[in-house]
């Protein structure tokens, strides 16, 4: 995959200048519609096992969602766990694993937040502005915010994922009684777009495909 970094900063800094580069960078996530024809959708998902960061990724076709290939990355952990700075721990593993790919993926889905963030700027967001490719986050627990209403027990049933006003994300129920997942904009996509997309890579699993594939390999 072609790999061009559309921003650059330090990965190699404090906490707060990491804070000060997402609220920098939050300005120029793009909430646009999705391809119209996406044919392949690449997973992202990190496993970090002591002091080493195991990045993987996996390409599905759409909408049949068979594997088309993987790529996997493993590097020294280049930054402590503070909550809220989840990237600057694991995008410096993505990117190497991306650049092994040979396929040109049409949208990226990572195993973690976009703008349901305190600061509206989730790993999703940041690896999407980085690389200036539509990216959908999707996360199995709440960083920031309520959700709006009642779920349904049904499968597809939603409600919006609110914080002090603002619809940050959805809430998603990818299979019936069973806890949902939380959706929202990395880049280039719309929520509702992001939703839909990932209601429909979900035939099986509450995890959608392409993010689930990654989490298996990255363990592996």
């Amino acid at each position: 995959m072609r790999v061009e970094m559309h921003h650059s900063h330090d990965w190699d800094v404090s906490p707060t200048a990491a804070k000060s580069i997402q609220r920098r960078l939050a300005s120029e996530v793009r909430e646009t519609p999705l391809p119209d024809a996406i044919e392949t959708i690449a997973g992202v998902d990190v496993s970090i096992r002591d002091d080493t960061a195991q990045a993987a990724v996996a390409v599905l076709r759409v909408p049949g969602l068979e594997r088309v290939e993987d790529a996997i990355h493993r590097c020294a952990v280049p930054f402590p766990y503070v909550p809220g700075l989840l990237s600057f721990r694991e995008v410096p593993a993505v990117l190497p694993a991306l650049r092994e790919l040979g396929t040109e993926p049409d949208v990226l889905v990572t195993d973690s937040h976009g703008r349901a963030h305190p600061r509206r700027f989730g790993l999703a967001c940041h690896l999407g502005v980085l690389l200036d490719r539509p990216t959908i986050g999707v996360a199995k627990s709440i960083l920031v915010g309520e959700p709006q209403g009642d779920l349904g027990p049904e499968k597809g049933s939603r409600v919006p994922l609110i914080d002090e006003g603002e619809t940050i994300g959805t809430v998603l129920r990818t299979r019936t009684d069973v806890n949902p997942v939380y959706v929202s904009v990395g880049h280039r996509c719309t929520l509702d777009a992001a939703a839909d997309l990932m209601l429909d890579c979900s035939p099986t699993y509450k995890l959608p495909e392409p993010t689930r594939q990654a989490h298996l390999r990255s363990r592996a």
